[in-house]
């Protein structure tokens, strides 16, 4: 999907020599099957750097046992299901190294689940729009991290995430600006990347490494 994103961009003649020298940026899709671990990871890694969330996240895995069957084929452990994370306290959960409000969000996302609010059943086939409202009835769940879904785990090609300060910062330094762009302004620069600008945020990103 992302390939004929990049074949699209490549000749655009902001980002065409960026990603002429970079080669294809093709990110792994999290999770694409399993949505309640996706958004349950996205709330984890919320504001901390990915080393710190992924230590909270390995310590959050282990509070759940494994079934006797896993463990008898000494498989990895799996991640909890919605029901595992509603029965556990929220005071084990804090023992992880979890915030009290990401607990109590992981708690709404596992309730959202089992109720049906938020179910993957047809989620692929709504817009992105409908997915966004759909999956920020979760607590903890803003636009910021539904566009993130959008992109890693459903793969959507046309996500911009115009509230992300690292694609603004990727606006002004490919387009040389002065200061920060509006989200108009990112509309509005992003004209000719429309139906590719996920792939066009991957090489934004990228370009703020570049000295």
């Amino acid at each position: 999907m992302f390939e004929e994103s990049i074949q699209h961009l490549s000749k655009d003649k902001h980002l065409g020599q960026f990603i002429k020298r970079h080669g294809p940026l093709l990110p792994r899709r999290e999770h694409s099957n399993n949505v309640f671990r996706a958004l349950a990871e996205s709330i984890v890694y919320q504001q901390l750097s990915g080393k710190a969330a992924a230590v909270i996240l390995k310590r959050f895995v282990s509070l759940f046992p494994l079934t006797s069957q896993k463990a008898t084929k000494g498989e990895q452990q799996s991640f909890p299901t919605p029901q595992q994370v509603l029965a556990i306290k929220i005071e084990k959960l804090r023992s992880a190294g979890l915030s009290n409000q990401k607990a109590t969000y992981l708690k709404d996302l596992a309730a959202k689940f089992k109720e049906g609010t938020v179910s993957p059943r047809g989620i692929q086939k709504m817009s992105d729009e409908e997915v966004i409202v759909h999956v920020t009835k979760v607590k903890g769940v803003g636009v910021w991290t539904a566009q993130m879904f959008l992109m890693f785990t459903l793969g959507r090609p046309d996500v911009l995430p115009v509230g992300d300060l690292g694609i603004q910062k990727g606006f002004k330094k490919l387009f040389k600006l002065k200061t920060l762009p509006t989200p108009a302004q990112m509309e509005r620069l992003s004209k000719n990347w429309a139906g590719h600008r996920s792939a066009a945020c991957f090489y934004l990103w990228r370009l703020l490494d570049e000295k």
